[in-house]
């Protein structure tokens, strides 16, 4: 490894380490703190990364790239025998990432809001819903459950930003995890549902 990149690669899990310090405040993270804890000048940051925000946004890609991976197994790993339905494992790994999103609010606002203003093939949501696909199993139709996913984390992502009226909006307190789970298990159910009705009619066709 270069002296470049692993100078890069130092500052990353310098700042990594005070996301999670300060809660993901990034307010109360300063260049200059930065600067001290990885022994680096100040103007390296600007140097390796173009800003502070920016060294920000790729800690929090990340974080959350490595939250991910937990629910997105490889290829040889898919067609393994877990017992679960497709609608069941979805349900499992999709409530297990909406609970992340709430214990990490600061660092996800973050992360949904730079995708929304520049969504791409390589970001965290992309990478999210690539995560969910692998959730469904039964053969069906891949452009269906890749408009199936895309709409569960967008519906996700929007509930989440809206989590502070969610139960006037939706109905659904999301501050309980017994009504979030609810919310995932009824959203997922609903688009399921959608989707076979959508690939039956186009069978009969």
């Amino acid at each position: 490894m270069s002296d470049h990149k692993k100078s890069k690669n130092h500052i990353i899990e310098i700042t990594t380490a005070l996301l999670k310090e300060y809660n993901g405040d990034t307010k109360k993270i300063t260049s200059r703190i930065i600067a001290e804890k990885a022994g680096i000048g100040l103007g390296s940051i600007n140097y390796f990364f173009g800003s502070k925000d920016h060294l920000i946004t790729e800690c929090i890609q990340r974080i959350i790239n490595k939250m991910l991976a937990g629910f997105a197994p490889d290829l040889r790993d898919v067609t393994k025998d877990d017992g679960l339905t497709d609608q069941s494992r979805l349900i499992s790994w999709a409530s297990q990432t909406f609970d992340f999103l709430f214990e990490n609010q600061a660092i996800v606002t973050i992360s949904i809001l730079s995708d929304l203003q520049n969504y791409a093939a390589d970001s965290n949501s992309v990478y999210t819903q690539k995560g969910f696909a692998f959730a469904v199993r039964g053969g069906r139709n891949e452009k269906n459950t890749k408009l199936l996913v895309f709409i569960l984390v967008s519906a996700m992502q929007t509930a989440f930003l809206a989590k502070n009226a969610a139960k006037e909006i939706l109905g659904y307190d999301l501050y309980s995890k017994t009504e979030r789970d609810l919310f995932i298990t009824d959203t997922v159910t609903m688009l399921m549902h959608g989707r076979d009705c959508k690939e039956m009619s186009a069978n009969e066709k």
